[in-house]
C-alpha cells in the first residue's frame, strides 16, 4: 500500500510538473505574434562528436546519449520587438574561443536582427533570428514551438559548431 501511494505522488507530481511548465494555445499564439517571450532552457544537445561527448559524460547532470540537463539553471533566451537577448550555455567545439573564459557560452545582445515567423501546418511555429551586430560573431537562431508552448531552439555560429536546446516558452517576467 506503502508503494501505491508513493508511485500515485509521483505521478500526481509529475503531471503537475508538466501543466505548470507549459502555456496554453491562446498564449503561445498571443506571446508569439506580440515578438515577447522568453524560451527557458531545460537540455542542451550538442552536435555529436566522440571527443565532445567523451567530456560531457564526466560532467555532472549528463543525462546520456549527449543530453545534458539544465532545468534549475537560468539559461534562456528572450525575444522583444528590439532586442534578442541569449544566456545560454555552449558545449562542443569552438573554432574561435574569447580569452577570458568568462566569456564563454552564447551570451550577446542584439538590436540589429532580422526575424521571421512562420506558422506550420499543423499549428506550430517556425521562428528565424539572425543577428548583424553581434561584435566578431553573428548568430542564426532557429526556434519551432508548438502550439502547447514546448521549443527547440537550434543555435548556429560562424565561430562555433551548432547546438541544440529544448525547452518551454514563457511570457515574459514583469520587472
Amino acid at each position: 500500500m506503502k508503494k501505491i501511494k508513493i508511485l500515485l505522488t509521483v505521478i500526481f507530481a509529475a503531471t503537475f510538473m508538466q501543466a505548470i511548465a507549459q502555456t496554453d494555445k491562446e498564449t503561445t499564439a498571443k506571446i508569439i505574434k506580440e515578438q515577447n517571450y522568453t524560451f527557458n532552457a531545460q537540455t542542451a544537445l550538442p552536435l555529436a562528436s566522440n571527443d565532445v561527448n567523451q567530456v560531457l559524460r564526466s560532467l555532472p547532470g549528463a543525462m546520456g546519449g549527449g543530453t545534458i540537463n539544465l532545468i534549475g539553471s537560468q539559461y534562456d533566451l528572450r525575444v522583444t520587438k528590439d532586442s534578442v537577448v541569449a544566456y545560454l550555455p555552449f558545449y562542443g567545439r569552438a573554432f574561435n574561443a574569447p580569452y577570458n573564459p568568462s566569456e564563454g557560452g552564447i551570451k550577446f545582445k542584439s538590436k540589429d536582427f532580422n526575424y521571421k515567423l512562420t506558422k506550420n501546418k499543423k499549428g506550430s511555429y517556425t521562428v528565424n533570428i539572425r543577428t548583424n551586430d553581434v561584435k566578431q560573431e553573428n548568430y542564426q537562431l532557429t526556434l519551432t514551438v508548438s502550439q502547447n508552448g514546448y521549443g527547440n531552439l537550434v543555435v548556429f555560429s560562424n565561430n562555433k559548431q551548432s547546438i541544440n536546446f529544448q525547452g518551454v516558452l514563457a511570457e515574459p517576467k514583469k520587472d
